[in-house]
């Protein structure tokens, strides 16, 4: 049995996750942290404000909160050897320089989109550039996201680019925006499109173009719990491992 501290346990995914676990015999969720309390049910393990006060042991933390405790996680988790499932995103730089430190003191797994089937849409996207681009197909990634998002294009896009332009060299640069210009596609150019409407929890699609064809990669998640499936997937792989920075490739075997 793996022992969980859900970090943002009272928010939207810190529920689902609760609720995920219920069902899994693999693990449990030990102790929550939360500033803000919980309306209209009560969670089945207690709750603290801060991950100091919590003295109950554990194998791995499940982080779903804000930027905004890092230092303060990263400190106690660093004293108790505890391993950080990182989900939360919009890290600055100097956070993230945090993280690279404490990673060589503690396992860290952290990733823009803990979706099982993103990250295995970014495996499977790796291997088609390979063949693909090198064969003159154009590459494109169009984003689809609920009109609350804030950041376009979205991490996953970014994610995708990434893992797809590492896979040929670093060679491509992206283009967000064509508006301003009137001239040909770069062929060495990953186009990246960012729609905002309705309550689309999330769409990836991902485009390679070539000459009388086209190859499209598309994945869609239709409610949140993808993503709090993908944690717990994450948190079963990082309890555990050594110190080091750890990705979502490891938990689907890229």
């Amino acid at each position: 049995m793996i022992n969980i501290i859900m970090r943002g346990c009272n928010g939207r995914m810190g529920q689902v996750i609760t609720d995920i676990i219920k069902k899994d015999e693999d693990v449990q969720i030990v102790a929550g942290i939360d500033l803000m309390p919980l309306e209209g049910r009560e969670n089945p393990y207690p709750v603290y404000e801060n991950l100091a006060e919590c003295n109950i042991l554990a194998d791995v933390v499940i982080d779903f909160s804000s930027p905004k405790g890092l230092t303060e996680l990263l400190s106690v988790c660093r004293e108790r050897k505890l391993p950080i499932v990182l989900c939360t995103t919009g890290f600055s730089e100097e956070q993230l320089a945090q993280i690279e430190e404490a990673a060589k003191e503690i396992a860290i797994l952290r990733s823009a989109n803990m979706s099982l089937g993103i990250n295995t849409l970014a495996k499977l996207a790796e291997a088609a550039a390979k063949i693909l681009a090198e064969a003159g197909f154009d590459m494109e990634i169009v984003e689809r996201h609920h009109s609350r998002k804030l950041d376009a294009p979205s991490g996953t896009a970014l994610l995708l680019a990434d893992r797809m332009n590492a896979a040929l060299g670093q060679k491509y640069h992206y283009t967000f925006d064509r508006s301003g210009r009137r001239q040909e596609r770069d062929p060495k150019e990953i186009g990246i499109s960012a729609v905002r409407g309705g309550t689309i929890v999330g769409e990836h699609e991902i485009i390679f173009a070539g000459r009388d064809e086209v190859i499209e990669l598309k994945h869609t998640a239709y409610s949140r719990e993808v993503f709090a499936t993908g944690a717990v997937q994450a948190a079963k792989f990082l309890a555990g491992r050594k110190a080091g920075m750890y990705d979502m490739r490891g938990v689907v075997g890229a």
